[in-house]
């Protein structure tokens, strides 16, 4: 209201356009057979496929995952590249999962969101609990029930297969400029600054 968008437009926007639920089992190392949820949320993709990480953490929750998915709408708009929002995650501790038990569930959960991800449609990416080796068997699994390898299915894989260079980095440095740029707009010393760091995982 306060950047008088048109009504059409913010009743849109409000909502997402596709919300995707998966509830699916993993074998897990001592034989037993798992269930886990998954979600994969696309808000808005009208300027071009949607874009968003995928989360690993214990709560991930639907409702968070469709707020994320609207940020991620906006910052691709903020910057204007030609994406949409998506965000997805799947409700699990990857802290206390082994390397096998991850593969295994993270292939599934491919299988499942396959329906809707794809180089076209919408873009995962890491985040939360996720990393490049995640990406990886990501597009493996994609790539094996198309029959043909499609590397532009996920984005922050290893560089072996097709990842981009200062991936990892990107979101850190990219949070050190802007910071850099408000204190310079604020009037501020930054080397007299302060600041807080919630969390410390890549981009801390």
């Amino acid at each position: 209201e306060r950047m008088n968008v048109d009504e059409g437009i913010q009743a849109r926007l409000r909502k997402c356009e596709r919300e995707l639920v998966v509830n699916f089992p993993v074998r897990m190392d001592d034989g037993k057979v798992k269930i886990f949820t998954g979600f994969r949320v696309q808000h808005n993709d009208t300027r071009g496929p949607a874009k968003g990480g995928i989360r690993y953490h214990p709560d991930v929750t639907l409702d968070e995952t469709r707020a994320l998915a609207v940020w991620m709408t906006l910052k691709t708009a903020v910057v204007n590249i030609p994406y949409g929002g998506a965000k997805g995650g799947v409700i699990c501790d990857p802290k206390i999962m082994s390397q096998g038990e991850l593969e295994r569930l993270t292939r599934r959960y491919a299988s499942e969101i396959s329906i809707l991800i794809g180089p076209e449609k919408d873009i995962p990416a890491p985040d939360v609990g996720t990393n490049p080796q995640i990406m990886a068997w990501i597009m493996d699994t994609y790539s094996m029930n198309k029959g043909y390898s499609v590397l532009g299915v996920v984005t922050g894989k290893p560089l072996e297969i097709g990842g981009s260079k200062g991936r990892l980095e990107a979101t850190g440095c990219g949070c050190l400029l802007s910071a850099r740029l408000a204190a310079n707009h604020l009037g501020m010393d930054i080397k007299e600054a302060t600041v807080v760091v919630q969390g410390f995982g890549n981009v801390g």
